[in-house]
């Protein structure tokens, strides 16, 4: 034979995929893979040309070498793939990934083009690709594969089950877990599906019963996590932790769930913890740029960004990070980045969550329902639930955003902040604002550091002119709480009441506390132009206007991005 194919498998092998890319086009060029002649070996050489095309991430030369391969398969008489199957079965290669065979594996092939579908986003003919793959003839990552599939495609029973078989097999595929716990399945049921007894060789199929404690316990706290009960889940995961200190996939789940609940400062550190132990991670990075932004850390986020922006580009995380990065700047460039983070991977949340409330601050309210529906249909969770609240509030739909706080209170009768959203509702009409309140103190019950509560109920006393219960509930809560949020909202309430001094000492000490928010420097600009005996609400003068222009500039310096990186986005 002209070209020998084990020396291309050799090379694939070794990962020298570009130089078996080109000896591979030598193969299939080659006289002796005459289709006609040897569809046989025509067939084995398209299929080693495609798996350099696939580990190159050229994922459509692959599909139609691998579609080629498998015309030319069918070409070749039964008799002889028969014998031909006997005569090498003594020397197929153990590993599924294997090319160094006689015979190519049909349903392998049709694995690897349902995967190159999938790095693509064509789900729909992933999906074709492995419904063709008989059950029985399925490998553990096929019917991982499927599972994800089904689920994209919302045939939720199917992808149970699929995962469910799974389990059976291998106890400690984590996704599989994951995916059931958000399926709706109970803890107690996906750990009935491990193994219990011994298996064939007589020994026990967990190496020790420690290892499926701390298993059946990570189950727990993902079944927790799926059906809200965030504090079991955070509390098992906390407990986890102890017993694997510095896991960097544990620490990210609980940073992740500190986000989603508003335990801001907490999340803020686990996610650095997280980068001081391993710098190169990418996984909820956006979620931890979101928590930047909020805190008005933009040094922190644009070393933040840089750093993604060189360890992976092509993740969406980068991009949700990104869209947050030119949020105050650019909020059409940022919708546009959140857009791109849901076409490399239409199932992230954050992307859908991002581009919701940046709809919603470009007052394009229909549009940031969409986006959050989508997120709600992936995995409800608070932060849907306050996006279609707000939303519907925005366009004046009462009773849909009353349906929508309800519906989060139902699924989170514990949470505070689901009461709070109840408490929104109501508060948005002048007749609901005594059922407003008792909500608003519910929450403070069930969570008395809720902050948020806290000031919606300050906010409720000033607009029924309870400025002094305002001022004594803002109070206690500074005794415990150094927040320039509270600062902000006192300082508006004694600015309200023609409190200056007091107004400013306020706004000044929020500004201490965090010197880039942006209320507080538009409460403290109003408040001196009120102590000058000016009109805060006059129109501006050209010079205070040049000078906006200049602060802008300054602040721009801190977007910057490497031109290189952007040039490739």
């Amino acid at each position: 034979m002209e070209v020998p194919k084990d020396q291309i498998a050799s090379l694939l092998e070794n990962g020298l995929y570009n130089s078996a890319q080109m000896l591979g086009c030598f193969l299939v060029s080659s006289p002796a893979a005459n289709a006609e002649s040897s569809p046989h070996l025509k067939t084995e050489s398209l299929v080693l040309l495609g798996d350099s095309f696939y580990r190159e991430r050229e994922y459509r030369r692959a599909i139609h070498t691998y579609k080629q391969a498998l015309q030319y398969y069918k070409m070749i008489p039964k008799q002889n793939m028969s014998s031909a199957r006997s005569s090498i079965s003594s020397n197929r290669s153990s590993s599924p990934n294997s090319c160094n065979i006689a015979v190519i594996n049909e349903n392998e092939v049709k694995f690897k083009i349902a995967s190159c579908h999938c790095f693509l986003n064509e789900n729909k003919a992933a999906l074709v690709e492995m419904e063709g793959i008989p059950s029985k003839a399925r490998s553990l990552p096929m019917n991982l594969l499927l599972g994800k599939l089904y689920r994209f495609s919302r045939h939720s029973r199917a992808a149970v089950a699929i995962y469910k078989e799974c389990l059976r097999h291998c106890p400690f595929i984590l996704e599989a877990i994951t995916a059931l716990s958000e399926l709706g399945s109970t803890a107690k049921d996906i750990i009935s599906l491990f193994p219990q007894t011994l298996n064939r060789t007589g020994r026990a199929p967990f190496d020790h019963a420690d290892s499926s404690r701390w298993l059946q316990r990570y189950v727990e706290a993902q079944c927790c996590i799926s059906s809200n009960d965030y504090k079991g889940g955070l509390e098992l995961f906390a407990d986890l932790l102890q017993r694997f200190p510095n896991n960097i996939h544990l620490i990210l789940e609980i940073a992740k769930v500190e986000a989603i609940i508003g335990k801001n400062e907490e999340a803020i550190m686990n996610f650095e913890k997280a980068r001081s132990i391993d710098p190169y991670v990418v996984t909820y990075m956006d979620e931890y740029a979101m928590l930047l932004k909020l805190k008005s850390d933009y040094s922190k986020l644009n070393k933040l960004v840089h750093d993604l922006l060189n360890i992976d580009p092509a993740r969406p995380e980068v991009f949700v990070a990104l869209s947050v990065l030119w949020e105050r700047k650019d909020e059409k460039r940022a919708l546009s980045y959140a857009e791109q983070s849901i076409r490399i991977d239409e199932r992230h949340i954050p992307g859908y969550i991002m581009k919701g409330n940046l709809l919603l601050t470009m007052k394009r309210a229909e549009a940031a329902v969409s986006a959050f529906r989508g997120a709600q249909e992936l995995r409800p969770d608070i932060r849907t639930y306050q996006g279609l609240v707000h939303t519907y509030l925005a366009l004046s739909k009462i009773k849909e955003a009353l349906y929508a706080s309800r519906e989060a209170m139902k699924a989170m009768p514990q949470s505070a902040k689901a009461l709070k959203l109840v408490g929104d509702v109501h508060a948005s009409n002048s007749s609901g604002r005594e059922k407003a309140k008792k909500f608003y103190e519910s929450a403070l019950r069930l969570e008395p550091g809720y902050l948020g509560a806290a000031l919606a109920l300050a906010e409720l006393h000033v607009i029924e002119g309870r400025n002094g219960d305002a001022v004594s509930l803002l109070e206690r809560y500074l005794k415990d709480w150094a927040d320039d949020s509270l600062h902000v909202k006192l300082a508006q309430v004694f600015a309200a009441t023609n409190m200056l001094s007091e107004a400013l000492s306020h706004y000044q000490a929020a500004l201490r506390l965090n010197p880039q928010n942006e209320a507080a420097k538009r409460g403290l600009e109003r408040l001196e132009k009120q102590m000058k005996g000016v009109d805060p609400d006059a129109p501006e003068e050209d010079e205070d206007n040049d000078v906006e222009d200049g602060d802008g500039d300054q602040d721009e310096t801190e977007l910057l991005i490497d031109e290189n990186h952007l040039g490739v986005l």
